[in-house]
């Protein structure tokens, strides 16, 4: 089997590609590379949120590659984040995040994601053809991370370049080299930080590296750099990949121009309909492990595909149709267990206000491509549009 992710058809829609494996077997090996290695894929809902909360499956990459040659040469603070970390270490860090984004603490933030909305909006241009992507579903959630972090205005354009270099498939030196460049960017706004401090989340974990919170000062950069990244690529194809599946179903986009405090009870069926992380982050299994009906051996590479698991039968039925009434939350889109995405709710709060703002605003709305004309990101990790031609 090659990697179906070069296939174009299957970046234009995964999910029919995803139900053959899935009626085979729901967890069984593909090759990796080029190398002859093999890699164990979970299409299965079951399967998948098992494979998620089982502590069998390290996601410590560092252990995993070690001594195996690897000729990349990817930063340390990008390579070691506290997503690629197993407890206690990632236990000690996500503590030191987790309170910024409570469902209060993104309350707080929400008058300042609806003006930024609004600002965006603003300069929509109506009655000509233009890119959803870039004139609302890659700015908006750019500016709010680098807000709380308190990444200067002046800096923003160069951190969304890196941090889309970053999932560059295929271009390892591209990635690498963006690894590098945000990871120095990273140290160097530290250091600024500390003579002239402010209020923002990352100088908050300054004082929490200063104040001995044994938290190293690798880590501090690794934490930053994993927050920045992490704080708006997923929100970006949220966003994305929701208007779009709005835009294709007009009776429901419909219901929702009409009734847009609906919004935020339907954000759940719109992440489970087109996942905006196809697959979950690196894991790999310490000792041999039964997942499903299918034996995998100690120390391979586990790939849970959580827009496949979203779309199992036997979990959601009629699982391609989009339905707005559907009871989805039990959806993996966030993941699951104690790697489940701390940003889920600062996530759901921008596509919110986003979502209900566009429809409020602009409710004629529509696609200016046909579907198959659409431009998928080339990534295996997220799964996004690269545009979105709308007309308003």
């Amino acid at each position: 089997m090659t990697d179906p992710t070069q296939d174009p058809r299957f970046l234009q829609d995964p999910y029919p590609t995803y139900a053959a494996m899935r009626s085979r077997c729901p967890v069984q090996s593909v090759p990796t590379g080029s190398g002859g290695h093999i890699s164990y894929l979970v299409t299965g809902y079951a399967e998948a949120r098992e494979a998620l909360r089982d502590a069998r499956l390290s996601k410590d990459t560092a252990a995993f590659f070690a001594g195996k040659g690897s000729r990349r040469r990817l930063h340390p603070a990008v390579a070691h984040t506290m997503l690629a970390s197993d407890p206690p270490q990632h236990t000690r860090l996500r503590k030191l995040v987790t309170k910024t984004f409570t469902t209060g603490a993104v309350a707080e933030l929400r008058p300042f994601i609806a003006r930024v909305t609004d600002e965006l909006l603003d300069q929509w241009p109506v009655g000509e053809r233009f890119d959803f992507v870039a004139c609302l579903a890659v700015p908006l959630p750019v500016i709010v991370i680098c807000e709380l972090l308190g990444v200067p205005e002046g800096d923003r354009p160069d951190v969304q370049r890196w941090s889309e270099e970053l999932f560059a498939a295929g271009k390892s030196d591209v990635i690498d080299a963006a690894s590098h460049s945000m990871a120095d960017y990273m140290t160097s706004l530290i250091a600024a930080k500390r003579l002239d401090p402010g209020a923002s989340l990352l100088d908050r974990l300054i004082s929490a590296r200063d104040g001995d919170d044994h938290l190293s000062e690798e880590e501090l950069v690794s934490l930053a750099v994993l927050l920045l990244v992490a704080g708006h690529e997923t929100t970006t194809n949220f966003l994305g990949n929701a208007a779009l599946a709005l835009l294709q179903h007009r009776a429901e986009l419909d219901r929702l121009r009409k009734n847009p405090d609906d919004v935020p009870a339907v954000l759940d069926e719109l992440l489970r309909f087109d996942s905006p992380v196809s697959t979950a982050t690196f894991r790999f299994t310490t000792e041999a492990v039964t997942l499903g009906c299918t034996d995998i051996p100690a120390g391979v590479p586990v790939l849970v595909a959580l827009g496949a698991a979203n779309r199992d039968p036997e979990r959601f039925p009629s699982p391609d149709l989009l339905d707005l009434d559907r009871d989805a939350a039990a959806h993996l889109s966030f993941g699951h267990g104690i790697h489940r995405c701390v940003g889920a709710p600062l996530a759901k709060a921008e596509v919110e206000i986003a979502l209900r703002a566009v429809l409020t605003r602009f409710p004629g709305i529509r696609l200016a491509a046909p579907i198959d004309q659409l431009d998928w990101r080339r990534t295996r990790l997220v799964r996004g549009l690269a545009t979105l031609p709308v007309l308003v």
